[in-house]
Parts: structure tokens; C-alpha cells; sequence
């Protein structure tokens, strides 16, 4: 019986020691990690009217903040309107202060690069209505891209020609909007191919209207 005893007694330490080597050995999750400074004070955006307009927002190599990572997720914010409706959205990658196309990542949410996101679903947007006070941040698909210092980012949205996007309103537009910049073109400007020119900003560079923060995951 004490051989048993003695057994048993051997069995369950070694088994406590296995599970507590396994769980030792497991990487710890990812933790969030900002890649960019964002949006800062949320602010109501002043455009009346996004429908058949495209913006352009960059995230300047200078301004990553030394975080490493293979991907790279976007968030876009609203704080108003019914619903909205994206042609199509890409991340173009140009050398530094550069124009010229090196490279052009689909983006994407739930895989598709031409949602639509209902502002009144509360699986979309919890609090009710949207508004500066709620606004509503959407988590885009992670990009499969790691982000270089070397480079420029612009993160292009182009918003469909219909009337639910005349009354869309972004969460930008704030006083503090950290290091990103942005302006808007009219058309469907996310088809530059690689080697292509972006266009030129013909206006004052401005904070973002949409996109609110670019992080790790």
C-alpha cells in the first residue's frame, strides 16, 4: 500500500512540473502596441459631404515609434451618419517624402475591401447614437506589412458615390492630431499601381478625417 501511495505521490508531481514547464515555455500574447500617434482630441469632422471622394492620409516613416512588427492594423472612426460605404481602401508604401508607388497593400474589413459599415448597428457601433460624444472606431483586417522608418505609408479610403455618404462624418479634424496628415481628392483613387505617382496635395496638409490609429495588431 505505501508503494502505492508512493507511487501515486511520484505521478502527480511530475505531472504539476510537466504542466508548469509547458505553461513556462508558451510565448506570452502580443501586447497592443501603438505603432504611430494617432488621433488626438476626437473632433467632428467639417466635410458636409463624402460621396465619390477619396482621402489620402499619411503616416510619415519619421513618426513610427520604434515598435516592431510583421502586421499592422488601422482603425477608422466616424461620429456620424447612417452608414458607410467604401469603394475600396489600400495602404500605399513610397520611399521617404517620395510619391512614387513601391508597394500597395489591400485593406480590408471582414475581407472585403468594399464594405459597408452600418453606423446604427449596435454590433458595429455599442453606444447609440453615433456622435463626437460616442463615436464609433472600426477595426479594419490586419495588414500583412511591417512598417519601416525608411518609407512613407498612405492609407487611402474611397468612399462610393451614393447618398448615405453625404452624411458621414469622420473623428478628426481635432487641433492635436498627433503626427498624421491628410487631404481629400475627388474619384476613386486607391488604383495606383506600383511604380505609379501619387497624386499631388494641392491642399494645406490637415488632420485626418477617418483614420484614428494605426497599431501592432
Amino acid at each position: 500500500m505505501k508503494t502505492f501511495y508512493k507511487f501515486a505521490a511520484l505521478t502527480l508531481m511530475m505531472t504539476v512540473l510537466a504542466v508548469s514547464a509547458f505553461a513556462q515555455e508558451q510565448p506570452p500574447a502580443a501586447a497592443l502596441v501603438n505603432l504611430a500617434e494617432g488621433q488626438g482630441t476626437i473632433a467632428s469632422s467639417g466635410n458636409p459631404s463624402w460621396d465619390g471622394l477619396s482621402e489620402f492620409v499619411l503616416i510619415p516613416g519619421a513618426s513610427l515609434m520604434g515598435a516592431s512588427s510583421k502586421t499592422t492594423a488601422l482603425y477608422i472612426g466616424f461620429t456620424g451618419g447612417s452608414e458607410a460605404d467604401i469603394g475600396n481602401m489600400v495602404l500605399y508604401e513610397v520611399p521617404r517624402n517620395g510619391s512614387t508607388v513601391l508597394k500597395v497593400e489591400k485593406v480590408t474589413l471582414n475581407s472585403s475591401s468594399s464594405p459597408s459599415i452600418v453606423l446604427t448597428n449596435t454590433s458595429t457601433c455599442p453606444v447609440q447614437p453615433v456622435s463626437v460624444t460616442n463615436p464609433c472606431i472600426v477595426r479594419l483586417d490586419t495588414v500583412k506589412l511591417a512598417l519601416s522608418p525608411l518609407d512613407d505609408y498612405y492609407f487611402t479610403i474611397y468612399f462610393t458615390l451614393d447618398t448615405n455618404n453625404e452624411g458621414i462624418t469622420g473623428v478628426g479634424q481635432s487641433s492635436s492630431a498627433g503626427a498624421l496628415s491628410g487631404w481629400n481628392l475627388y474619384g476613386d483613387q486607391t488604383r495606383i499601381g506600383v511604380k505609379g505617382a501619387l497624386p499631388t496635395n494641392e491642399n494645406s496638409d490637415q488632420p485626418p478625417f477617418f483614420l484614428a490609429y494605426v497599431t501592432n495588431e
